[in-house]
């Protein structure tokens, strides 16, 4: 015989458990209408002429666009490097429009890695020193171990030791981005990085960022004229004449 309490069990469905809804990434960058004028012979230029933009940890970001759209200066805006005529750019909770000079270069130096266009590396030291001498000014006793390990993750642990002019191109922004990734930083922002290496070098050095922003749980954003390269990234920015035209970000649901 079946009780009374195991029918009533029968005849009612199990509720499915509700789905769990991940907690969404903190920003680490937003602007707000941020404008850039610069002055030059002919008067003033406007180069970014008002994006807003929100970006969240761990996104990973490839700015598109046609040369002299604003992609660069929009990168140096983002680290600090370069100050808006108006508008506002907060890192995480930090609001760095009128921040000194002194304060934004230790933001940058505990939160911001950037890989130039030009690698700018220090021609007297070594790619091992260039690597390791921003971790000792920024106090951390395993400058030299990190430093190493960087240069291994982009396949230069065979040069540690050579000078900047006795590098190719391809290796002197490979030091670059291991620079760029030692400390793992919160925000990775790097401008070409693949614009002076072969595509086999350049498949291990956008694996190395990748995996290098993941694993800090790090915003990466990519300048690039690469539609292949910036189709790995999660969101996909076109900066055309100093505007934000699209986000592929707006479409997500």
């Amino acid at each position: 015989m079946v009780s009374p309490e195991q029918t009533a069990r029968l005849e009612t469905p199990e509720m499915p458990n509700p789905p769990q809804t991940l907690p969404a990434s903190p920003s680490i960058i937003t602007l707000e209408n941020a404008k850039l004028s610069l002055k030059s012979a002919d008067g003033m230029i406007n180069i970014l002429k008002g994006i807003t933009l929100d970006i969240s940890a761990r996104e990973s970001i490839g700015i598109l666009g046609p040369s002299g759209a604003g992609k660069t200066s929009l990168l140096m805006v983002m680290s600090g490097l370069e100050n808006l005529s108006s508008g506002k750019i907060k890192l995480g909770n930090q609001d760095i429009t009128a921040m000194s000079e002194d304060s934004l270069a230790a933001l940058r130096r505990d939160k911001i890695g950037i890989v130039f266009q030009a690698f700018r590396l220090i021609p007297s030291m070594t790619a091992l020193q260039n690597v390791s001498v921003p971790l000792e000014l920024a106090g951390n006793r395993e400058a030299e171990k990190i430093a190493q390990g960087a240069l291994e993750s982009v396949g230069l642990d065979h040069r540690l030791a050579h000078l900047p002019e006795q590098l190719s191109g391809g290796e002197q922004q490979r030091v670059a981005i291991a620079r760029a990734i030692a400390p793992r930083p919160q925000i990775l922002l790097a401008d070409e990085p693949t614009g002076n290496l072969d595509s086999a070098t350049s498949e291990i050095v956008i694996d190395t960022l990748f995996a290098a922003a993941e694993g800090a749980d790090a915003a990466l954003i990519l300048v690039t004229h690469d539609a292949r390269l910036a189709d790995r990234c999660s969101r996909v920015l076109h900066i055309e004449d100093g505007l934000l035209v699209h986000d592929s970000g707006e479409n997500m649901s």
